[in-house]
């Protein structure tokens, strides 16, 4: 069975998003993220992916995602709306929407992922639910030089138990981004 993978990106002071709860300012290298090793080896083992409503909810097409998201593979998306049409599909990305919270996801998700790993797709609250409710395996994490100042910040609210973790890797990516693994030690 493949591992369950949050992956988060997060600028230099440590905020997933900006005070509008905007992602756009962490990808300004998208072009070249997609050629990097990190993603086409994250693509290669992910199977099925897990993402929040919002994160859904940032293509303004729900459309755009059968043929241009780097995860061509199961959605399952978490959260109490469902869109107003279903999205178009392709033969290997299907969407699943889970009213029952991130954890009925990932079952899910494992399913239909077969061996291969689970991806979460995380800002900041997604990040926050899963790490306190330890659904994860490992923590995947990409720092951009970029300070936001303000915003919201993934590890903050995380309650009052430490968390232990072991770094795996750490990546110099083009364009200054910095790419982190870690294991959770549970």
């Amino acid at each position: 069975m493949g591992k369950v993978i949050l992956g988060v990106t997060i600028s230099l002071d440590g905020f997933a998003e900006d005070s509008k709860g905007s992602v756009g300012a962490l990808y300004p290298d998208l072009e070249i993220l997609d050629n990097t090793e990190v993603l086409k080896e994250s693509m290669r083992n992910t199977g099925s992916v897990v993402m929040a409503w919002k994160e859904f909810a940032m293509a303004e097409d729900p459309d755009w995602f059968a043929g241009n998201y780097e995860y061509q593979v199961p959605i399952f998306v978490v959260g109490d709306k469902l869109p107003k049409k279903h999205p178009q599909e392709t033969a290997e990305l299907k969407f699943t929407f889970v009213k029952e919270g991130f954890e009925r996801a990932i079952q899910q998700a494992r399913e239909a992922g077969g061996e291969k790993d689970v991806t979460i797709i995380g800002s900041a609250i997604t990040t926050q639910q899963c790490i306190k409710a330890k659904l994860a395996d490992e923590l995947h994490i990409d720092i951009l030089p970029v300070f936001f100042r303000n915003g919201f910040r993934p590890f903050e609210d995380l309650g009052n138990s430490p968390i232990q973790i072991e770094r795996i890797k750490v990546l110099e990516l083009p364009a200054g981004r910095i790419h982190m693994r870690f294991r959770f030690i549970k």
